[in-house]
């Protein structure tokens, strides 16, 4: 078995067409692929647009009946929590993340670039890591109440450029009573997804969450799924072999899977 959920195409902020990744996909054996265009944003240019949205649509839709015997295709969308889609009828699943923090109708892009994080970081928070945590876990409680999310994405969103602990130590223990608090609010309805995105894009060395985190996840009895958040095709599967081993590592036995009928576990010695 081998599926990634969160993948970007050229209407959005991706680099290839969707086309293009769904062959990367054959060639790299994935048994299914879903695509996750950001869902519009009025201020976010990375986001797709509401005709660009209608194209994608078409367009996924097309690519799931032409390579039906070689790859099952869905269609999902990643939401921003600042900008709520509520209509779910054109897509499969939707994934819920948390790009941003907004105060007094400013935003801070919490994943544009390292000096971008540090100036938002000293002007808005005087460099106090855990207080930015918890208004970025506050838009968590915001997610929760969205019927219509399925998987929450990229859960320690805030620590991409946090690999050498230049901001806070991962086992701080102010910061992670923070985002374990965030989890327990967020309950067990939906999936968590264990993200591969930054390591392909060079920020970390291991997914989101951080292992501590995941351990926790498995405490509380949490679902999971592997994605890669991927925006290039060669980048489908990063780190995966690496990914399913701390999974194992943090005592999880199986994998959400999305099937015709809905999410269902599956053993995660089936993974490749």
């Amino acid at each position: 078995m081998k599926q990634n959920l969160h993948t970007h195409t050229v209407y959005c902020d991706g680099n290839d067409t969707p086309e293009e990744m769904v062959l990367s996909a054959i060639e790299k054996h994935f048994d299914i692929l879903g695509f996750s265009g950001h869902g519009h944003v009025e201020y976010d240019d990375y986001a797709m647009s509401l005709a660009g949205t209608k194209d994608y649509i078409r367009d996924v839709n097309a690519l799931r009946e032409k390579y039906r015997d070689q790859i099952t295709i869905y269609l999902g969308t990643e939401v921003d929590v600042l900008y709520r889609i509520k209509d779910k009828t054109p897509y499969d699943y939707m994934i819920g993340s948390v790009h941003c923090v907004e105060k007094d109708g400013a935003v801070f892009p919490v994943d544009y670039s390292r000096e971008v994080f540090e100036k938002y970081l000293q002007e808005w928070y005087g460099n106090d890591f855990v207080r930015l945590a918890k208004d970025y876990c506050s838009c968590y409680h915001t997610l929760k109440s969205w019927p219509e999310i399925d998987m929450i994405g990229h859960l320690d969103l805030i620590t991409k450029y946090n690999e050498d602990e230049s901001y806070i130590r991962f086992d701080d223990p102010a910061y992670v009573r923070v985002m374990t608090d965030a989890i327990d609010d967020l309950g067990t309805e939906r999936i968590f997804e264990v993200n591969t995105g930054a390591i392909a894009r060079g920020t970390r060395r291991t997914p989101y969450p951080a292992f501590n985190l995941l351990c926790y996840l498995k405490e509380k009895g949490a679902r999971i799924m592997l994605n890669s958040d991927c925006h290039n095709r060669n980048d489908l599967d990063c780190y995966y072999p690496q990914a399913l081993a701390l999974i194992r590592k943090a005592g999880f036995r199986s994998l959400s899977v999305l099937t015709d009928s809905g999410f269902t576990e599956t053993d995660i010695d089936l993974f490749d």
